[in-house]
């Protein structure tokens, strides 16, 4: 008897290429990228670049990388920047900016729905003091935990960080995620909302491995200026690629294909929220993209640590434990999360 295909929900990173990004993959046209004549690369930089409004573009492989060379390029030892206690630059890249830039982050509490309190970041500006670290930057993310930051909100939060004389980067990892949330509420274009975003930035990170689909490779971009320091710092990371335009070339069949698509992802995800909304025990976040959280309480929080396993061995996959993430991408449908959602209901049921 065939076992079901499983399901996998733990993020969109999970998402394998499409046989129309591999066919793109094998027919790029590849050079080396460290004496900057891979035309792949170059296309794609210059693409993306274009897209979000900015003078340049650098090829990484990482998006932990990408944050650490617009940290390093923005900041010298004994800076400080900006960030929220809960973004991904700050809590989840391993210190970087710290252990190989010797820049001091200033991390500040979040609000409820995602944002820095202005009267917060104003605080944390510190003056032209001797005892005090340089304040030179201002961090956000969007989307951060999968919510779209408002975009009245990254307006006055960057006008104020410049009016300071701080830069600002985003991590925009899943950008076209909350360009997409953006449009559906404002009725406009996802990519003339990506570009709006990030031009209220002086860097802007941008991640083709997650909800777009590639397999590897995130882009910064920024002015000429800024990404030839940044280049340099890639270089001392090791981030040197050679023929890269293979990586380049799905990152462009993604950019070409799966921006639009994004919006089916966000449409499981709410699908998937209302199917496990009204568990006893299940308090459902209402998803703005392509991620659900799902908190555990009372007795279904006795039963937290069985869930995963118990889902595992029907080829669902999932993180956490009082608070579960699901995340959905090109590589779920929804018969997938109707599966999901019947195997959580079966077990709390049981």
């Amino acid at each position: 008897m065939a076992h079901a295909a499983p399901i996998d929900l733990r993020s969109d990173t999970v998402t394998r290429p499409t046989a129309a990004m591999r066919a793109a993959m094998l027919a790029a046209p590849v050079g080396d990228d460290v004496f900057g004549d891979d035309p792949t690369v170059n296309a794609l930089q210059a693409r993306i670049a274009e897209m979000l409004g900015f003078e340049a573009a650098l090829f990484v492989p990482t998006g932990t990388q990408s944050n650490l060379c617009a940290l390093l390029a923005h900041c010298q030892r004994g800076d400080e920047y900006i960030v929220g206690q809960m973004q991904h630059c700050y809590r989840w890249e391993g210190g970087g900016a710290a252990v190989l830039g010797s820049i001091q982050p200033q991390p500040l509490e979040h609000q409820a729905d995602g944002t820095l309190a202005l009267a917060d970041i104003e605080a944390a500006i510190k003056p032209d003091d001797a005892h005090f670290a340089r304040s030179r930057l201002l961090a956000l993310e969007n989307t951060l935990g999968g919510r779209l930051l408002p975009f009245d909100y990254v307006q006055r939060a960057t006008a104020l960080a410049q009016s300071r004389g701080l830069s600002r980067h985003l991590d925009g990892a899943r950008l076209f995620n909350a360009a997409t949330a953006q449009a559906q509420a404002t009725g406009g274009d996802v990519r003339s909302e990506a570009r709006r975003i990030a031009q209220c930035f002086d860097s802007v990170s941008v991640c083709f491995s997650k909800g777009l689909g590639a397999p590897v490779g995130s882009a910064l971009c920024g002015s000429r200026d800024f990404i030839a320091r940044a280049h340099r710092v890639r270089k001392m990371a090791g981030g040197g690629m050679r023929q890269a335009g293979m990586l380049a070339a799905a990152a462009l069949h993604a950019l070409d294909h799966h921006v639009d698509r994004l919006a089916d992802d966000h449409a499981l995800a709410r699908r998937l929220a209302q199917g496990l909304d009204g568990i006893e025990g299940l308090t459902v976040q209402a998803p703005h993209t392509n991620i659900v959280f799902v908190d555990l309480t009372g007795a279904a929080q006795e039963r937290a640590a069985a869930l995963l396993p118990s889902l595992e061995a029907q080829g669902i996959l999932a993180t956490g434990l009082y608070r579960l993430r699901f995340v959905t991408h090109l590589d779920v449908d929804a018969a997938g999360v109707d599966r999901a959602v019947a195997a959580i209901r079966a077990f709390f049921k049981a």
